[in-house]
């Protein structure tokens, strides 16, 4: 009972920010995502009767503390799923920086939650597998279902679940990812969330931008669709600063990318800049124009990587880390 899977981590486009149901994991909104390739986590996992205890490790380290009970809640649910008690052994790793504002959480828990379902000899769909991801983090519903792809709000798993979204904006779609490696604190942001004064503006035109991008990856609109992931990026900026904590994750270096994006655009070419909860940042651009962004950004003294978009969480037949 050993199986192991791979993701890609996503890029928000149209964020969530905030759960009305932390144990679940249920946000108050729905939200949009596009996933980044080849930048990926791979994960093994087994059940193990012989072992007493469930054993996580990522990136060479063992998880503790609220690490280990977010792993735990999407191994539970699976072996709820499949009337299983055995314990797990868990091992995965990252081929990208993590913590910094890339989605790792979100490639990690939908690699782990699509090798769990593998491992349980479970048959279930992506958007079925994208509710057991959930468990573990909101975002890596949409890394099961991959590429561009929008999560449902809702009460329970039935409704909260990614659906995939289908555009012709896949082939050419390049992402400059700048590095600007800084700390963040997204769990702590998601909590407070409801508490910023600016989140009930946020509320008010969030499901317009859902049906905005929507709208323009069906008919392939880059501009649309990635100017209004550019402004939504500063509306959740917005809230998170304006929270109890007041939590400001750009950095110098991110400001600096965001007037290069706009000096780019000045010049006539199709670039548009995008955030997370953290101070790295995505530069959305299309393949004739990727090496002269990445040139520019790449100016402004940070590092970068140049991704493509990444399809669905899958299992990997020879890959196994143990």
């Amino acid at each position: 009972m050993k199986a192991t899977a791979k993701a890609h981590p996503i890029q928000g486009l149209v964020k969530y920010h905030g759960m009305h149901d932390e144990e679940l994991r249920l946000p108050y909104h729905d939200s949009i995502s596009v996933c980044t390739a080849p930048s990926h986590t791979r994960t093994t996992v087994e059940f193990d009767p012989d072992i007493e205890a469930d054993h996580y490790v990522v990136d060479g380290e063992g998880l503790e503390g609220r690490g280990a009970e977010r792993v735990r809640s999407v191994v539970d649910r699976v072996r709820e799923l499949a009337g299983l008690e055995a314990r797990v052994r868990l091992e995965s790793v990252n081929d990208f920086p993590t913590n910094i504002g890339f989605g790792s959480s979100a490639s990690g828990f939908a690699a782990a939650a699509v090798a769990l379902c593998a491992a349980a000899d479970l048959d279930l769909t992506h958007p079925e597998m994208s509710a057991v991801a959930r468990r573990g983090s909101a975002s890596a519903a949409r890394a099961v279902t991959g590429a561009f792809s929008h999560l449902h709000a809702g009460d329970d798993d039935a409704d909260c679940r990614s659906e995939r979204l289908a555009s012709d904006l896949e082939e050419d779609l390049r992402i400059v990812a700048a590095e600007v490696p800084a700390f963040k604190h997204t769990a702590e942001a998601h909590r407070e969330a409801a508490d910023s004064h600016m989140f009930g503006a946020r509320m008010a035109h969030i499901h317009e931008q859902i049906r905005t991008v929507r709208h323009a990856l069906r008919a392939a609109e880059f501009e649309t669709t990635f100017e209004t992931a550019e402004h939504d990026s500063l509306s959740l900026a917005a809230t998170t600063m304006t929270g109890p904590s007041g939590w400001v994750y750009w950095q110098p270096e991110t400001l600096k990318v965001f007037e290069t994006v706009r000096e780019l655009r000045d010049d006539g070419v199709p670039a548009y800049f995008s955030t997370d909860t953290g101070a790295s940042v995505y530069v959305n651009t299309t393949a004739r124009f990727v090496d002269r962004v990445e040139t520019a950004v790449a100016e402004t003294g940070v590092d970068t990587r140049i991704w493509e978009v990444g399809g669905p969480a899958r299992v990997l037949d020879d890959e196994t880390l143990f």
